[in-house]
């Protein structure tokens, strides 16, 4: 055995709403991606610190429809679990604008790699549903909505109901089992039942997915209750320390159990510089978990996050994996993102649907007609932004692009938020732009005229909260990350950073090379230390 000791977030970037299953000796989680595509990562490890993504679980044209989804909206809150034989996962598709859209569903898979099986929709309300098998080998769902009879503003709860597996369907009766564990508590959501020594736990989230986010927990001594709370409910928070604390709203957990017996905690958390703004979103975190008096308690002795820790790993293969495959956080992987890299993502499509590899095995991205502000399929393809200091480069083969025709470098938050640096190409000329959509109306930031070339390169500096968009290794204009981040704009999401493409509504006839997209952690943010 050796001793790993590494920091949180154990997965940097937007990966919220972490759940988390063991199987044998390999972990596997999953997270949300809303309206990025391929959807649903699945990340594996032998050791908690060491992820690898070795596929999706929505990576297929047509298993979900996604026209016309805004952002943060699209796949909430899964979960992942294995009954012995097959992995499984129940998420929510959320159409905001639409709410008989969408809904809750389950798929399945003998392999964590997939291929994942065809959505099974629950005829079910709400969001965030589980699953938990019981000493039978019952199979039943559980999930959070809006309560049926509220005693107050967003008060929520807590249903559970057995799945049958041959009528692929929930069955029997309903049961609510929870309301939340203090008087006018908001979104009691995020549930989790776990038998444990032969009663059930329940895991809960309380507060909203934001500063006053928190875990409770409850107990009983049937699945379908009746439940108990604990008496130190909330068990967990971050909210007490203040906004001087550098990690805030924690929450959302799931529970696994090592090997060895000792028990563990993934959960989101937002790294916020000033206590208010967190580019990066909503990352996973790791927390250690013990039992004292029948209940589970975080952090035992520390009662907050704890910045590194250590976990203990069969060999020094783990270590030396760190630097193989996928791995994450993507300090290991610094450097050029090749089109085969699985940290591609697109918006509302897959990136094969939008862009193609050509013959040199680089991107082509052919031009779309839709833009940025549109909730569509537009011609996009981009990484999540993991790192506080990174450097992003690209150059671009512009040559087969249209006159009136836009390529450009975006820092994107959504569709009314986001900074671009970009080029626009005219029969002599191309024009230079820095343009930032902020609340859905755009300002010109920079602008400059240059001779008409057929290769451009672009440029984001992130330092801390400052964002420099360059062209040619120039600084145009330094953009605010805190009036991009979700804080400040709503939703749900951390950064992206990617290259677009679009005709401005006109028929699109060009397209636009992607010869090199580098990904350059700068700084101390640049290494996880491991040893």
């Amino acid at each position: 055995m050796v001793t790993i000791t590494a920091t949180n977030p154990i997965l940097p970037g937007c990966y919220p709403d972490p759940s988390i299953c063991r199987v044998g000796e390999t972990y596997y989680l999953v997270s949300s991606t809303f309206e990025y595509l391929p959807g649903l990562p699945i990340m594996r490890s032998r050791d908690l610190v060491h992820w690898e993504t070795v596929g999706h679980a929505i990576d297929r044209a047509g298993m979900l429809d996604f026209e016309g989804i805004r952002s943060s909206g699209g796949l909430y809150a899964p979960t992942i679990r294995h009954d012995g034989e097959r992995f499984w996962i129940v998420c929510t598709l959320v159409d905001q604008a639409d709410a008989t859209r969408g809904g809750n569903f389950v798929i399945t898979a003998r392999d964590a790699r997939g291929p994942w099986s065809e959505p099974i929709w629950l005829d079910v309300d709400g969001i965030d549903p589980s699953v938990a098998f019981d000493e039978t080998g019952r199979v039943w769902m559980h999930g959070t909505r809006l309560a049926r009879e509220p005693q107050w503003y967003h008060q929520t709860e807590v249903w559970v109901r057995e799945y049958s597996r041959d009528e692929r369907a929930l069955v029997g009766e309903e049961h609510v089992i929870w309301r939340g564990a203090l008087d006018r508590v908001v979104w009691a959501e995020a549930p989790h039942l776990f038998l444990v020594d032969g009663c059930w736990y329940l895991i809960a989230a309380e507060g909203g997915t934001e500063f006053h986010h928190a875990v409770s927990v409850a107990r009983a001594d049937a699945l379908t209750g009746p439940y108990e709370g604990n008496r130190a409910n909330p068990v967990f928070t971050h909210r007490h320390l203040g906004r001087s604390a550098p990690v805030i709203g924690a929450g959302h957990a799931d529970l696994v159990q090592t090997p060895d017996g000792t028990w563990q905690a993934v959960m989101l958390a937002m790294r916020a510089q000033d206590g208010y703004h967190y580019p990066l979103g909503r990352e996973t975190f790791l927390c250690p978990v013990v039992w004292e008096d029948g209940w589970p308690v975080f952090a035992p002795g520390r009662g907050s996050l704890p910045e590194t820790f250590e976990v203990s790993a069969e060999d020094e293969d783990a270590v030396a994996d760190a630097d193989a495959g996928t791995w994450q956080p993507d300090a290991h992987r610094s450097g050029e993102v090749s089109p085969d890299d699985l940290r591609w993502t697109g918006l509302r499509a897959l990136p094969e649907q939008v862009a193609h590899i050509a013959g040199d095995g680089t991107w082509t991205l052919p031009v779309r007609a839709a833009s940025l502000a549109d909730a569509a399929a537009v011609a996009f393809v981009g990484v999540r932004q993991q790192h506080v200091d990174v450097d992003v480069m690209i150059e671009l083969d512009v040559s087969a692009l249209v006159d009136g025709e836009t390529v450009g470098l975006v820092v994107r938050q959504s569709e009314c938020d986001h900074a671009t640096v970009q080029v626009t190409r005219h029969p002599n000329e191309c024009v230079m732009r820095v343009v930032h959509r902020q609340g859905g109306h755009e300002r010109i930031l920079a602008e400059s005229v240059r001779e008409r070339a057929d290769s451009v390169r672009l440029g984001v500096r992130a330092r801390a909260y400052d964002y420099a968009l360059l062209a040619g290794g120039e600084v145009l204009h330094t953009v605010d990350g805190r009036e991009l981040d979700a804080s400040s704009t709503g939703g749900f999401l951390g950064l992206w950073l990617g290259v677009f493409a679009t005709s401005h509504s006109q028929a699109p006839r060009g397209s636009v090379g992607i010869r090199s997209f580098r990904y350059e952690p700068s700084g101390a943010d640049s290494a996880v230390p491991i040893r």
